[in-house]
């Protein structure tokens, strides 16, 4: 099991190394001088020179890569001219943030889809049946961003159940029942469509399973019909759900950039989406970064715990 951990923590490498190239590129490519953009109304020349060669954008463009890729390797991100601090105290602090509202969101759909998928499996073409497949196709259907203004509009607004905005109250709480409050409405937003995703494969993977041989062997030999499901089926059908669970972190943590920004939740997405305003392009850079690394990883994690579930994949 090690090894096979070892395996693919190793070709994870060729990933990460292919992420920086992207993320590089991609914000290079991004038409003005980002000198200019970054000093706004002090754009003098002589501000402008001294400030590409600060940041490096004097070199050409290979150049200007290997010197920020050693800087990666060192731990140094740069640091953030529109914030004046390390561009990694800045990510890091704001992705706590991010996790929380991306983790509850995760744990939310993942609860709801499994659940909602297996009970539509048992009682298929059953009102039950119906009635979840229904709510799981509008909730793929409905933008996530338009879904979080009619929740701030209804429970926030007019009903004044949960608050609109921020991460805590801005007088008082800041604790664990203050976040608890604050983070209802976004993470629910965030989770809506993951959770008819996985609620849909989950069906898909229980009914394949339900007509295997194996159950209808457990059935021959008296278990019941609850042990049949849950200690049989569903840890069958597991193994083919977890890997999209592992998707579906990703499109959460991407999914947190709007959401955040309609929130006003004070994560990586709004810091991106701040800092892609500013041509603050090192802050980008490293939040683009950490993001996709964050991907990676969460892929990584459910393909060892699929190999857990199934030591055939070994």
């Amino acid at each position: 099991m090690l090894s096979y951990i070892a395996k693919r923590l190793l070709a994870a490498i060729p990933v990460l190394f292919g992420l920086t190239v992207i993320v590089f590129l991609i914000m290079a490519m991004i038409p003005g001088d980002p000198a200019t953009a970054i000093l706004g109304s002090y754009a003098t020349p002589d501000n402008v020179e001294r400030l590409n060669r600060e940041l490096g954008l004097d070199k050409s463009l290979p150049q200007q890569y290997v010197i920020w890729l050693g800087n990666l390797l060192h731990g140094d991100f740069g640091r953030s001219y529109t914030l004046n601090r390390p561009v990694i105290d800045e990510v890091m602090e704001r992705f706590s943030a991010t996790l929380i509202l991306a983790g509850t969101s995760l744990l939310l759909c993942s609860v709801l889809g499994l659940l909602a998928g297996v009970v539509s499996a048992v009682r298929q073409y059953s009102w039950a049946d119906k009635a979840i497949t229904f709510v799981v196709l509008v909730g793929i259907s409905v933008p996530s961003f338009w879904l979080g203004l009619i929740l701030i509009l209804f429970f926030a607004v007019k009903w004044q159940l949960f608050p609109a905005s921020g991460m805590y109250a801005i007088y008082g709480g800041g604790d664990l029942k203050d976040l608890a409050y604050h983070l209802v409405l976004p993470a629910f937003t965030l989770a809506v469509v993951a959770t008819g995703v996985i609620a849909r494969l989950t069906r898909t993977a229980m009914l394949e399973v339900l007509r295997q041989d194996f159950i209808r062997t457990a059935r021959a030999k008296g278990v019941s019909e609850r042990g049949v499901i849950y200690r049989h089926a569903f840890k069958a059908a597991l193994v083919t759900i977890i890997p999209v669970i592992g998707i579906q972190a990703g499109f959460v943590l991407g999914g947190a950039v709007y959401i955040e920004t309609v929130f006003q939740w004070p994560g990586i997405g709004s810091m991106l989406v701040k800092a892609i305003s500013t041509r603050d392009l090192l802050l980008v850079q490293g939040g683009v970064l950490v993001v996709a690394a964050a991907y990676v990883l969460f892929n990584l994690a459910a393909d060892v715990i699929q190999t857990i579930l199934d030591p055939r994949l070994r």
